[in-house]
């Protein structure tokens, strides 16, 4: 493939630079025009304060156009974009900045990183106001875009850490530029197709899935700067494609008004970044006549299986891999293992990341002999090649000698009526090492009985499977994409089995 990612998008843009890149709630658009103009005149502003190819141009910034026209001017000027999510705080952001040793560093003026601390500076807030926008027009509006090859970085996402400190997870032009092509053609994007994009900039979803399809598509947008239950349906009317994690689709169930007359101009829902629960999949299709698709990505893949485009799509299950994707479900000696096995799974193809930044070590211990990566995630391929993923395997759970998978413990627990959702973890325990502990939240104005819930569990459960301890929580801890935070639990219930625990 090769080349500049930007270059490769460039290509499909349309004909009519007038052509509606950015729709946002007010009304306002933005033109393809506007996108070439602006980037261009970033990317003149981040070369001016010293930025060269290769640089790491760190962003700590609110959703807006004016990120989306950054992360452009950032591939127009051949920089390495690193965004980071809003929510860190000052301790995290001192280690993100002293490990990526970016040149410039953006940021919202109240960010920790606003604080002068050697690296050239600049602000953008949610208005798209601050120091890298002030007085752009003077710049020029048009920029040669630099010439960088298919393997050169084009940006860094740092893995979240839940297991020691967080790695910078490299990411090339190509990496991002065949699984943009591989989604356009997997998922049938096509001219008349408008995108919702409710999801955040600083995750691979919301900027190199949603964002990067789009570019690839040549089509519009309508730009959320967050998601809004009430907005999505005001604005759905007029979108034929929505991507979201699981969150969106129960919020929207949850809403008056959602129906399938809504929907009757959308194509395709997409979800992913966390599990969608079958009790969700069944829910959305009976409401609207939309079975949502299902996909697989990680920070350092990007996607790599997806439920098909036409044909069935299966509830509990991440689909097929892409085009160009191999997947492989492997023991831990590396022994790839039949249909209906569980074991790690392990990825190969161009999607898959350079590496880790300044890691050698852990970039060798992530990859086979052969290319393959070694995900850690835990599950199976079916006998129909769909794969099903069953968790995470520092997520697994090992009670008395035997494997627990927290993934099908939760689906025996979300199927009891009354429950809404569960979360599964380990915590140490004198006898069996791990105990299994469920947490879950019940239906509006549902009362459960944790004793019967257990019960009511262990008539599909192994003995060993079943939870020793169950805890009816008002909301189970989440990252912004949707992601259970199990960590968090463990560290909850952590000394629940111990002597003089509660």
């Amino acid at each position: 493939m090769g080349g500049n990612l930007y270059d490769i998008v460039r290509t499909r843009f349309p004909d009519d630079p007038g052509a509606c890149f950015i729709e946002l709630p007010d009304g306002r658009r933005l033109r393809y025009a506007d996108l070439e103009t602006q980037s261009a005149r970033i990317a003149h502003r981040l070369t001016r304060r010293g930025a060269r190819p290769g640089d790491r141009v760190m962003a700590q910034i609110e959703k807006s156009p004016e990120a989306v026209f950054l992360y452009l001017a950032c591939l127009r000027a051949g920089l390495v974009y690193l965004p980071v999510n809003t929510d860190y705080r000052a301790a995290e952001l001192d280690y993100f900045r002293a490990d990526a040793e970016p040149s410039v560093i953006v940021c919202d003026p109240g960010s920790p990183l606003a604080t002068d601390h050697g690296t050239a500076g600049l602000t953008l807030d949610a208005q798209g106001g601050g120091t890298l926008t002030e007085a752009l027009d003077a710049l020029p509006d048009g920029f040669e875009t630099a010439s960088v090859g298919g393997d050169d970085l084009a940006a860094m996402l740092y893995t979240s850490g839940t297991t020691g400190r967080p790695k910078g997870a490299m990411l090339s032009h190509d990496n991002l530029a065949s699984n943009a092509q591989a989604l356009h053609r997997t998922w049938g994007f096509g001219p008349g197709d408008v995108l919702l994009h409710a999801l955040p900039l600083f995750h691979s979803h919301g900027l190199f899935v949603a964002l990067n399809v789009t570019l690839m598509n040549g089509t519009g947008m309508i730009f959320l700067p967050r998601f809004d239950a009430d907005e999505v349906i005001r604005l759905l009317p007029r979108a034929t494609v929505m991507m979201g994690v699981p969150t969106f689709y129960g919020r929207l169930l949850a809403a008056p008004g959602f129906d399938a007359g809504l929907c009757r101009h959308m194509r395709l829902f997409i979800s992913g970044s966390a599990p969608l629960t079958a009790e969700t999949f069944a829910a959305f299709e009976a409401r609207t006549g939309h079975a949502i698709l299902e996909r697989y990505g990680m920070t350092e893949t990007n996607m790599n299986t997806s439920n098909p485009l036409d044909g069935e799509r299966i509830a509990g299950s991440v689909g097929m891999p892409l085009p160009g994707v191999e997947v492989r479900v492997c023991a831990d000696d590396g022994a790839v293992l039949a249909d209906g096995a569980i074991g790690e799974i392990e990825v190969r193809g161009p999607n898959v990341f350079t590496g880790y930044w300044r890691q050698p070590e852990k970039t060798a211990e992530a990859f086979r002999a052969d290319g393959f990566f070694k995900t850690g995630d835990v599950g199976m391929i079916d006998a129909h090649g769909y794969l099903h993923i069953v968790g995470r395997s520092k997520d697994m759970v090992i009670s008395g000698g035997y494997n627990v998978y927290p993934k099908e413990v939760e689906s025996v627990l979300d199927r009891i009526a009354g429950i809404a959702e569960s979360a599964v973890v380990g915590v140490p325990h004198p006898d069996f090492g791990e105990g299994v502990v469920a947490v879950a939240t019940t239906e509006p104005g549902v009362t459960l009985d944790a004793d019967a819930v257990i019960a009511e569990a262990k008539l599909e459960l192994a003995g060993y499977k079943t939870p020793k301890a169950l805890f009816f929580v008002d909301t189970i801890p989440k990252n912004v994409m949707g992601k259970v935070e199990k960590a968090k639990l463990r560290e909850r219930y952590r000394d629940l089995f111990t002597p003089g625990g509660d």
